[in-house]
């Protein structure tokens, strides 16, 4: 180091000092601007991508809130249609049982109307026939009774017998 000391020369040293000052200004203008412009631009361009992003969450956010809600709307909607349609089910199945049910009452009225009007008419020809067999065995016991002289005075004779009891 002593070496350098006993070497020093004023002269050389204010060239290199002027030589150095002269490359700073020549780096400050030619390079120094460039790479802080550089670096500005570099910063202002990652500050817009932030804010993009920043941006792109909040839309994303929003759609997702829009997507959510839509969602629920629907679901809601579905579950209405859902009620809906088991009401009317319900309601078809009901009115299915009663128009069943009064068709199955009308059928049994009908059926025992027609057992009731078979019933009467079986009772009237029964009738007939019984009255009319009733007259054949009263007309053969009549002629019977009255071909006899004696058992025809004996009918006579119950006959006004009963009559005044009576």
């Amino acid at each position: 180091m002593e070496q350098l000391l006993g070497q020093f020369s004023l002269g050389l040293f204010i060239l290199q000092a002027v030589i150095f000052v002269g490359l700073v200004l020549l780096l400050k203008k030619f390079a120094w601007k460039p790479i802080l412009d550089a670096v500005n631009e570099r910063e202002e361009g990652i500050k817009n991508a932030l804010q993009s992003a920043e941006q792109a969450r909040q839309e994303m956010a929003n759609l997702k809130s829009d997507n959510e809600k839509l969602l629920a709307d629907a679901r809601a909607e579905r579950d209405t249609l859902l009620k809906e349609a088991r009401e009317i089910k319900e309601k078809m199945i009901n009115d299915a049982k009663a128009d069943a049910q009064a068709q199955g009452e009308k059928m049994i009225a009908q059926a025992k109307a027609a057992i009731e009007g078979e019933k009467n008419a079986a009772m009237a020809e029964l009738k007939s026939q019984v009255s009319a067999l009733s007259l054949e065995i009263a007309e053969k016991l009549l002629r019977d009774e009255l071909s006899n002289k004696e058992a025809q005075s004996k009918l006579v004779e119950k006959m006004l017998g009963d009559s005044k009891l009576n």
